[in-house]
């Protein structure tokens, strides 16, 4: 089973929700730090890494004794990754999306492919679920690629609990596809309630249920719940905003291992969305 913790904006406590949902279930799971470009997981979760390994894509090399400078390969790149400037060929590593085109078409055989690296993903264990997480280097602007690597990390004999990139852009939809439920995250906002809009419809152009949990619920309006009757979604969980579940995030601490309660609550959210992927009714 795999299910993606998603919101639709930062701050909605995704994560938080991630690692105490990942603590309740104790055993039998994995997270997966899918928020490559800021993963702090592991500031609530003490992992002990196991492996650690780099992630690379292709970038083209280009030969230039060989090029005839038809420039061929920079009409096929619709990311502008390759470019013929006076006598020669340039390429911009950073945009380039590996496809592969460039080298395909050049007529002379000049353009071949090395690696860049983008970025590392590291494996390990928390007593007994699993933990992995990717770290995106500083200044890259595509996290996809590496986002991908950590998912090849999934283990379909586990429950895998993916902590999404927060938005709606291509990170997330690299993330939540291929999940078998779609938990959101959001507030009672205006702009949670904004955001939270472009993460389900997402989610439904995927293909992929999915159920709210609304957190600091106590605080804000009721439009959230008004849309989550409209659309027919699922209210599996509330948190209210309560200063003893405050200090213990501010401490780096799972409200869910502090507050017996709350890992029950979890745990009932959790039975809720097994019944939701085999079609059954939540109350």
């Amino acid at each position: 089973m795999i299910i993606s913790i998603a919101s639709g904006k930062g701050g909605t406590g995704k994560t938080t929700l991630a690692v105490n949902l990942t603590y309740a279930l104790d055993d039998n799971v994995q997270m997966l730090d899918c928020d490559v470009e800021e993963p702090n997981g592991h500031l609530f979760l003490n992992r002990d890494i196991q492996k650690e390994y780099a992630v690379n894509t292709m970038i083209p090399l280009v030969d230039q004794s060989q090029c005839s400078l038809c420039g061929e390969c920079a009409d096929i790149c619709q990311f502008n990754a390759i470019v013929v400037a006076g006598n020669s060929v340039l390429t911009f590593p950073k945009m380039c999306h590996s496809c592969g085109g460039c080298t395909l078409i050049c007529p002379e055989k000049a353009i071949s492919e090395q690696k860049r690296e983008i970025g590392k993903i590291r494996v390990g264990s928390v007593k007994q679920a699993l933990f992995v997480e990717g770290i995106l280097n500083i200044g890259e602007a595509m996290s996809p690629p590496l986002i991908k690597a950590v998912k090849t990390e999934i283990k379909s004999e586990k429950v895998n609990i993916i902590d999404a990139p927060p938005g709606t852009s291509c990170p997330v939809v690299t993330a939540m596809s291929g999940s078998d439920y779609v938990l959101m995250v959001t507030e009672p906002t205006p702009f949670g309630l904004h955001d939270l809009k472009l993460a389900v419809e997402a989610a439904e152009k995927l293909n992929i249920p999915c159920g709210l949990v609304i957190n600091r619920s106590d605080l804000g309006d009721d439009q959230v719940k008004k849309y989550a009757e409209e659309k027919g979604l699922p209210v599996l969980l509330e948190i209210p905003y309560l200063r003893e579940i405050a200090e213990i995030y501010s401490r780096g601490e799972l409200f869910a291992k502090i507050l017996p309660e709350w890992r029950e609550k979890l745990l009932d959210m959790f039975s809720k969305i097994e019944q939701n992927i085999q079609g059954g009714y939540l109350i």
